[in-house]
């Protein structure tokens, strides 16, 4: 017996976390019902209008999303004219991602809904419980990291 429970494994822990928050912001947000945007969908738009105008290797690096998922979300919303690829003017080889102005609309409509889903969430938590929870998450991304 090697001791080993997977419900105690911390990898675990947050995944099964992680897919419960994302299925409480679907639900709780219009982005999935009203918008048909999947969560890599929504996350990518967020991200973009969040950032400006970053590449796919910047959104990459700002979400920890993987190259495919992010170029298929990338497409899709393209295809839907929620993005726009811009060549960038100092390196003609790089694409620059913007929001469109339905793809802003859309997250103007959406973030404040995540938000009220983020608030009810951390309702759950003491107000102190919730900066200790993010400053752990951050300390344990940075370990994960290097």
């Amino acid at each position: 017996m090697s001791g080993f429970r997977l419900a105690d494994f911390l990898p675990y822990q947050l995944s099964v976390t992680s897919n419960a928050v994302s299925r409480a912001v679907a639900t709780g947000t219009a982005y999935e019902s009203r918008f048909g945007l999947s969560a890599a969908e929504w996350r990518v738009l967020a991200a973009v209008t969040a950032a400006g105008t970053p590449t796919q290797v910047e959104l990459g690096a700002a979400t920890g999303m993987d190259k495919m998922t992010i170029s298929r979300a990338v497409a899709a919303l393209a295809q839907r004219h929620l993005l726009d690829r811009v060549r960038d003017s100092g390196d003609r080889r790089t694409l620059r991602l913007s929001p469109t102005a339905e793809g802003r609309r859309i997250h103007d409509i959406v973030a404040p809904q995540a938000l009220e889903v983020e608030a009810r969430l951390l309702a759950a938590l003491a107000p102190d419980e919730a900066d200790v929870l993010r400053a752990a998450l951050a300390r344990l991304r940075a370990c994960a990291e290097t």
